[in-house]
């Protein structure tokens, strides 16, 4: 477990940070990130990667008052510094842009070594920077993607990924399955679940106490009343009712088309897509550069930014640290929610004292916003 001397007053979150593919934008956005001196007074950043491949890269961004510390173990870590632990003794070449089996195996022990962490109360979050899903696929990592491989580690029944920008939260049904499976996977009782983890996590991770939540369709047009399917006639709609049964404030199922080129959106605290593209095509024209991926429904707390390793522009001093950034706030806000809801729900005011701390709680939070 993480101790806390006298001379660091409060509580101080560590923030554990995996490095993922070294050939990606990874390390830069890393940098861009946590190149400033007000970051560490609100959290302790902990890299899990190389330290060699970080000093390259500052320098071959020309960020030399990025400053670190070498550290074996959460243990030795330096509040109010950046901490790097190495993941592995070997000798790396960087190939800025290239997929290298290398790279994916690094990408992994960072991964596991940080899990490990997390899952002994080591670190406090974890921030994942993008690794290559076809790179790291081995004997130890046989998963489609994070979401996959952090459900299994940490025992999970099932976990939900959700995209975060600002108010927009978006979950999906299914995940990193082909568009030929999709259908043959929805059920009523995989929306259900699904709904379980979105309403949990938007009360306990979001601090939102009444959520209302859009489900989309899966046809176009709802299937048009069976012209173009029957899914969601026979599926989507009686989740719904049931859902609904159980005083969940769900509404649907919406075309997606319309309802994201209406902004109806907007009128919901999250939105629970069907398949992967459904919400994550809209999610990204929405928010790019400074969209997060977080995953709920798991023991601890996993974000990470919703772009990918961007081959095309590694090495180039390019990339926008912006998603980065906002996953490590993410990270952040959401261990504190969690905090609050564990402190209101173990020891809970009468209802009358309870409903007037959550009404200046969210008042607070919007005014703060």
């Amino acid at each position: 477990m993480i101790k806390q001397s006298k001379k660091d007053g409060d509580k101080k979150i560590v923030i554990g940070i995996t490095h993922g593919d070294i050939n990606g934008v990874s390390y830069e956005v890393m940098i861009k990130a946590l190149n400033d001196n007000r970051i560490a007074e609100f959290f302790t950043p902990v890299i899990y990667g190389l330290s060699k491949v970080l000093s390259f890269n500052r320098k071959h961004i020309g960020a030399n008052d990025f400053n670190y510390k070498i550290v074996n173990n959460t243990a030795q870590v330096y509040h109010k510094k950046i901490n790097i632990i190495n993941v592995s003794d070997e000798e790396v070449k960087i190939e800025f842009g290239k997929s290298m089996p290398e790279a994916g195996k690094l990408a992994y022990e960072a991964l596991e070594s940080a899990c490990r962490d997390l899952r002994d109360g080591k670190i406090h979050a974890l921030v994942t920077a993008p690794l290559n899903k076809a790179n790291v696929h081995s004997d130890e990592f046989h998963f489609p993607g994070h979401t996959e491989f952090l459900t299994s580690f940490f025992g999970a029944a099932d976990a939900l990924m959700i995209m975060v920008h600002d108010n927009i939260r978006i979950g999906t049904v299914t995940g990193h399955i082909p568009v030929k499976e999709i259908s043959s996977t929805i059920t009523e009782e995989l929306i259900i679940r699904k709904t379980d983890i979105l309403h949990q996590s938007l009360r306990q991770d979001f601090n939102i106490q009444k959520p209302k939540i859009a489900i989309l369709s899966l046809n176009p047009h709802a299937g048009d009343n069976g012209v173009i399917g029957h899914e969601d006639d026979e599926v989507v709609i009686p989740a719904i009712r049931q859902l609904k049964e159980k005083g969940y404030l769900v509404y649907g199922p919406y075309p997606a088309d319309g309802f994201f080129g209406s902004e109806a959106y907007r009128q919901f605290d999250a939105v629970l897509a069907m398949y992967h593209d459904q919400g994550l095509i809209p999610f990204k024209l929405l928010a790019f550069e400074g969209g997060v991926n977080y995953t709920a429904g798991l023991s601890i707390v996993r974000t990470s930014p919703a772009h990918g390793t961007a081959y095309d522009i590694a090495g180039k001093n390019m990339a926008s640290n912006k998603a980065m950034r906002q996953a490590i706030y993410l990270a952040l806000d959401i261990y504190r929610n969690r905090e609050a809801y564990r402190e209101r729900t173990e020891n809970p005011l009468p209802t009358g004292l309870q409903d007037e701390h959550n009404s200046k709680y969210n008042k607070n939070n919007r005014e703060n916003a």
